[in-house]
């Protein structure tokens, strides 16, 4: 590729994560369903939060999250989100940068608060997310900075941004400014619920050529074709995508690209799955490394499912040790 400034310019929603372990029965009095990812209003936020059990804070955001993984492989990435000019967006602003991501968002002086996603962890790793968007979804147009677009590889867009409206805008934005700049775009299917909100739309993007880079889990694949068989909706989004990768779970990933299929095995996790909050944000993260590197289908697929191993060993959507020295002790960089 083309020299760029940066490697991933990450476009979504910036949310302060409020991550804490909850048991199933607490899921089931607060009427939340298992590994959904709900939006909630700012009323719904606050009577949660007093009933959660105490709680990690931490700047979040599933393509921050993905920021957060390629800086950790000695990458380079902006990011472009909302937030207000509170406690919470400074708290935010100050994480990302402190990471070495460039963030040149402006942060809102009115409207809604900083957005903030209660992650509810169980004991199996499984996470329930319910995000209040708040100052996240006053994205707009306005806010696509272009000659940033334009200085990045790849313009990663998360699949939760389809949401606000205006965000869908932006997102197009985006996509078009890239493309004119004969840069990538990728787009993360983000949540199987998310995906049946959307189906129609994320199914013309992949098509019509939007989006050149398609990231999903194995349930959110099978949302996108309505089918309960994953071999059937891999051979369908072989056919419609230009490159995807699809996560398996245990199973690894699969990655397509015209024609061609290289299924890679789920990279070992040190100890028990402790938390499987940004295994998908990860994932993409150790990618897109490879990705713009030239590094191929294999090895893409390989660090992807290294990064998405470091951080479900553990609480919170970010690692926790360097991936660039994890991975160049495996040989993989």
């Amino acid at each position: 590729m083309s020299h760029a400034n940066y490697d991933v310019l990450g476009i979504g929603n910036a949310i302060v994560d409020v991550i804490a372990v909850a048991e199933e029965d607490f899921l089931t009095a607060e009427g939340l369903a298992k590994g959904s990812m709900t939006l909630i209003d700012e009323e719904r936020a606050e009577a949660l939060y007093g009933r959660m059990g105490p709680a990690i804070e931490a700047s979040g955001g599933s393509a921050a999250n993905t920021l957060a993984g390629l800086g950790s492989l000695g990458g380079r990435a902006a990011f472009l989100g909302k937030v207000k000019a509170d406690t919470l967006g400074g708290v935010f602003a100050h994480d990302i940068t402190a990471i070495g991501v460039h963030f040149p968002s402006a942060p809102a002086t009115e409207g809604a608060a900083t957005a903030r996603c209660f992650v509810l962890v169980t004991p199996d790793g499984e996470r329930t997310m319910s995000t209040y968007l708040g100052a996240a979804q006053a994205l707009g147009p306005d806010d696509i900075d272009a000659a940033t677009v334009e200085a990045a590889h790849v313009t990663y867009l998360e699949g939760y941004l389809w949401d606000p409206p205006a965000a869908k805008e932006a997102f197009r934005k985006a996509a078009d400014i890239a493309h004119g700049a004969g840069r990538q775009v990728a787009l993360s299917l983000s949540d199987s619920f998310c995906v049946d909100r959307y189906r129609a739309e994320f199914l013309e993007l992949i098509r019509a050529g939007v989006v050149d880079i398609l990231f999903a889990n194995d349930s959110e694949l099978k949302a996108l074709y309505e089918t309960g068989d994953i071999e059937a909706a891999l051979q369908a989004v072989a056919a419609d995508a230009k490159l995807a990768a699809v996560t398996l779970g245990a199973d690894g990933c699969v990655v397509l690209q015209g024609g061609e299929r290289v299924s890679v095995p789920a990279a070992p996790v040190d100890g028990a799955i402790v938390d499987k909050t940004g295994a998908g944000d990860l994932f993409a993260a150790g990618f897109l490394f490879a990705h713009v590197r030239g590094l191929g289908l294999q090895r893409s697929g390989e660090l992807g499912s290294l990064a998405a191993a470091e951080v479900i060993s553990h609480v919170g959507a970010r690692p926790l040790v360097s991936l660039k020295t994890l991975a160049e002790s495996r040989g993989l960089i």
